[in-house]
């Protein structure tokens, strides 16, 4: 990704200060998503992500996941597939749980959709403190599929999600487009 293109995405998220809560910065993506020349220019570079590390599938975590990843999914000519929150899937599903600072969670994909021939790229909008990515590699390595690597718009270093992930990537690798 060119130094040009990551500025574009950078410049195109905003701060809302105070958002959910006193206190928090939050990162807000919509200003980049409704900009056709970021938009695009985000799903060229996740689509691209797809092809260097050999995915052939590509997994998008709830919610915003599925805005950012079903696109680089049809332009890479791969597979999408919805990671949920548990009781979103009709069938058969396979969950992981996982802990939260409060309490825990819990994340559901479809069993039949990932094969142990399939190479998954893991995409979501932001990295924080890594949480529901963790759980989606272990749900990912459960259900026989291979992690090929994650790719995430926007990575807060400050909270930790990558020291976090490291075991639980092996030898995946992790692209953050934009970390402040």
């Amino acid at each position: 990704m060119t130094a040009k293109v990551r500025e574009l995405l950078h410049s195109r998220i905003r701060d809302v200060a105070d958002y959910p809560k006193p206190g928090v910065m939050f990162k807000d993506i919509t200003p980049l998503l409704a900009d056709p020349e970021a938009f695009a220019a985000l799903t060229g570079v996740l689509a691209g992500m797809c092809e260097k590390f050999g995915a052939t599938k590509i997994v998008g975590l709830e919610a915003r996941g599925f805005i950012l990843g079903a696109p680089a999914a049809v332009q890479a000519g791969v597979g999408f597939i919805p990671v949920r929150k548990a009781g979103k899937l009709p069938g058969a599903t396979l969950a992981q749980v996982y802990d939260l600072e409060y309490g825990s969670a819990e994340i559901e994909v479809h069993a039949e959709d990932l094969a142990p021939d399939d190479r998954v790229l893991v995409i979501d909008d932001v990295l924080a403190t890594g949480g529901t990515a963790e759980a989606s590699l272990q749900l990912i390595r459960r259900a026989g599929a291979q992690v090929a690597g994650m790719g995430v718009l926007l990575e807060l270093g400050f909270l930790g999600g990558r020291v976090r992930l490291e075991p639980t990537l092996k030898d995946a690798p992790l692209e953050a487009l934009v970390t402040v």
